[in-house]
């Protein structure tokens, strides 16, 4: 509990309300990963939660939705001060506020128009939800937040903290697809983590229609496939799923995990309260989120079979 509770007084939260973000997992999630970790490779990394978090000397976010990723190298080129006089100057100018949606698809039409990186964000603030959507035609179409969404406080100091730390920090980003990300220069102090969109799940960072690739059996296999070279090089890595989730079951995952008795499956309170592995394996609708490693964390977690029965 001691260790849980450090993490959580030290987290950084990033800006962003990311779909399978992993903020709530977090005091669950860095006691598991290697202690010393040289280069941390976030492979899908979202709103960053995970790297940002982590004691790496070298952080590499990758993602490959590229205006996500113009954001973040918006945020690390431009001073603080920049960024934020951009933020407030683009309420004004516009009028946004909790109730005003023509003044937010008046800015929607800009920064589709134009691209700027920091309307990016503006936009996501007095988004539904907060939320990041796209449609095929790469112009951002996520309805507004009315009486729920703006750039409020805390969201405010989210962002600050989040622009210092890619600041002080020897971070880059980077835009590419999983299956091109170039692995050839990491080595076994080095660490990937990879947070893919999950097969068995569905949600518009996977569903394939938002003019970006969707995940299917093919992209599964094709990833597992890279943990495994990266395991056959000495790598560290650690892969987030689930491997059952609404009764629905990842077999490819599953039948990965039995071909490879050499990997740790650590289990996660799946729905970040007290529940267990006991109760989800009972519950024919819950959801077993595991953290999959190609080592012994340091912090070992209970782990169990495929074929436990309770």
């Amino acid at each position: 509990m001691q260790a849980i509770a450090t993490y959580k007084r030290q987290k950084t939260k990033s800006p962003l309300n990311y779909i399978g973000g992993k903020s709530k997992l977090l005091p669950q999630l860095l006691p598991l990963f290697p202690a010393e970790i040289d280069n941390f490779v976030d492979l899908f990394c979202g709103g960053c939660n995970v790297g940002i978090n982590s004691n790496a000397n070298k952080i590499h976010f990758n993602d490959n939705l590229i205006f996500l990723i113009e954001m973040y190298k918006a945020f690390q080129i431009k001073s603080l001060d920049e960024t934020l006089l951009h933020i407030e100057k683009r309420i004004d100018d516009f009028d946004l506020s909790l109730t005003n949606e023509i003044g937010y698809k008046n800015l929607r039409q800009k920064y589709n128009t134009e691209k700027n990186p920091l309307d990016l964000f503006v936009l996501i603030a007095f988004s539904f939800n907060h939320q990041i959507r796209f449609n095929n035609s790469h112009e951002f179409n996520n309805p507004f937040g009315r009486e729920r969404s703006n750039f409020n406080p805390t969201m405010r100091q989210n962002l600050e903290d989040f622009i210092i730390e890619i600041k002080e920090n020897d971070v880059n980003f980077s835009n590419k697809d999983f299956e091109d990300f170039d692995f050839n220069n990491l080595g076994n102090e080095d660490f990937v983590y990879a947070d893919p969109p999950y097969l068995i799940t569905c949600g518009t960072y996977n569903d394939g229609k938002r003019g970006f690739k969707g995940w299917t059996e093919r992209e599964e296999k094709s990833l597992l496939k890279k943990l495994d070279n990266l395991d056959n090089q000495g790598i560290k890595f650690a892969l987030s799923n689930v491997l059952e989730h609404k009764g629905k079951e990842n077999v490819i995952l599953k039948n990965w995990t039995k071909k490879n008795p050499n990997y740790k499956i650590n289990y996660l309170n799946f729905n970040y309260s007290n529940s267990n592995y006991q109760t989800a394996v009972r519950d024919k609708n819950a959801s077993i989120e595991v953290l999959i490693t190609n080592y012994e964390p340091p912090k070992k977690q209970k782990q169990y079979s495929l074929f436990d029965e309770f």
